[in-house]
């Protein structure tokens, strides 16, 4: 496993499985960088979430861990995760290595859902990274199908990026398939209540995976949107998501993205 995947897993065992103070100073730089809207920047206010995590016994899965030059993408779920906005929650972080430390995270944060409309969880599925040599080509079809399809520019592109044959998917609300998708845009539509994408800050991947962070609305408020995808083939066969809004007051300058 590469170097920096393992300091990465490392730093997110001191962080949620040991709650240990110097293993935190250890991977993570003092000027850390905080986008999570919630945590104010810097390794102090993560110092003092350690005794949080630790009563509550807080607990983490990772199902996916992928890396994109110095950028690692966790796709984690979390137990005993009150202190993240339920018991049970669903996450992305992405993390920016520097000089072997943690030096900037972004994340975005979901609670567990108890049923799917697929049957599907929303971490289940393939894990095992193939297609390296194919990173730059997925990376450029997913880029493409948000920019046509999410984006709404030109919708009608859809089987162009998404397999006919196979779309597993695991957003709670979403059958499998294209048909599947198909339903679940034309309910938003009719609701009025449709995801609207706007403008998508990173496009990260590692063979066949590759996570898309975006930012538009949904519900009338300001969403982020994290869209991981499965290629196959040069075509889109799964995908998982995290979608979480963004407060309009947050504990740091530095943005969600």
């Amino acid at each position: 496993m590469d170097n920096l995947k393992t300091t990465a897993e490392k730093a997110q065992q001191a962080f949620f499985g040991d709650y240990d103070a110097e293993g935190v100073k250890t991977y993570f730089k003092t000027d850390y960088i905080q986008h999570n809207p919630h945590v104010p920047t810097g390794i102090e206010p993560v110092l003092g979430f350690l005794p949080v995590l630790e009563k509550a016994q807080t607990t983490y899965t990772t199902h996916r861990i992928l890396q994109d030059g110095d950028f690692i993408i966790f796709h984690n779920s979390y137990d005993n995760a009150e202190a993240f906005g339920a018991k049970e929650v669903v996450t992305f972080d992405v993390w920016r290595m520097e000089d072997g430390q943690v030096a900037e995270h972004w994340d975005n944060i979901m609670p567990k859902a108890e049923q799917t409309a697929s049957g599907r969880t929303q971490v289940d599925g393939p894990a095992q990274i193939t297609d390296l040599d194919k990173t730059a080509s997925n990376k450029t079809i997913v880029s493409n199908f948000v920019n046509d399809v999410l984006f709404g520019k030109a919708p009608e592109k859809i089987t162009d990026y998404i397999s006919t044959e196979q779309y597993d998917q695991h957003n709670p609300m979403v059958k499998d398939g294209l048909a599947g998708l198909t339903e679940a845009i034309a309910y938003l539509t009719s609701q009025n209540d449709m995801f609207i994408y706007k403008k998508t800050h990173k496009v990260l991947g590692e063979g066949n995976f590759v996570l898309a962070m975006s930012e538009g609305e949904w519900h009338g408020k300001p969403h982020a949107f994290y869209d991981l995808f499965r290629l196959e083939n040069d075509e889109i066969v799964e995908h998982w998501d995290v979608i979480e809004e963004i407060p309009s007051e947050m504990a740091h300058n530095n943005g969600k993205f």
